[in-house]
């Protein structure tokens, strides 16, 4: 029997072509402009009717009925009101702590109002002198006294608010981040010593002069002397 050999080609066969790794640089840019250009058709609410439904803010009122707790009956003449202002720059630091770690900085702008007032509900008979013919009236007043500062909330804002790690990892866990008392109550501190190194009461009383002496005129009074007790 005629033997059969078969002959194998040892010679190597060309490798087929590596895959093209490089990355394609147009692709994530085409990504891009295609999120980029969703989002300008989204705003477009002019050309996709109903799409503002989507995003539109709904505010909803729940508070409770306001409830009157007191009424008390005033006595006493608001003569002059100041208007202050004042920049808080409230820093708390850790003793063995770097900043970046533990501490806070608060720069606030606390704007507010004083009122000056004089308390007529006080006078008694010894307070008012008036001649037989009722031309000649002499008052004494207790001194001009300053109500306690009044924040307003419109014109008082936080400029910068810089916190450690810490503090800010502890915010997450707070009922009221980032609380402010502590810088409000500060410059309410300082807008009522302000108030007093201020001639705020000197203003009230003149006012208040200028008021009874008006009033007193026109009732037919001709000399009128009024005076303010020593504060």
């Amino acid at each position: 029997m005629a033997e059969h050999t078969q002959s194998t080609d040892t010679r190597s066969q060309p490798a087929p072509p590596a895959p093209d790794r490089r990355v394609r640089w147009w692709k994530p840019l085409a990504a891009l402009l295609a999120l980029a250009a969703g989002f300008a058709l989204l705003t477009r609410t002019d050309l996709l009717p109903g799409v503002s439904d989507l995003f539109a803010e709904e505010t909803h009122d729940r508070s409770g009925p306001t409830l009157l707790q007191s009424i008390q009956d005033m006595s006493r003449y608001q003569a002059a009101t100041g208007n202050f202002q004042v920049v808080v720059d409230l820093e708390k630091d850790a003793k063995y702590l770097p900043d970046a770690i533990r501490g806070t900085r608060t720069l606030y702008v606390g704007a507010g109002t004083v009122d000056a007032h004089v308390d007529l509900g006080s006078l008694s008979g010894e307070h008012v002198s008036v001649n037989e013919d009722r031309t000649a009236a002499t008052l004494t007043l207790p001194p001009a006294q300053l109500a306690a500062p009044s924040l307003d909330a419109e014109r008082s804002y936080a400029v910068t608010k810089e916190r450690g790690l810490l503090d800010r990892l502890g915010d997450l866990f707070s009922d009221n981040p980032g609380d402010e008392r502590a810088v409000r109550a500060l410059a309410v501190d300082h807008i009522a010593a302000a108030a007093k190194e201020s001639d705020l009461t000197a203003r009230a009383e003149d006012n208040t002069r200028t008021m009874l002496t008006g009033l007193l005129t026109s009732l037919g009074f001709q000399n009128i002397t009024i005076t303010f007790t020593p504060s």
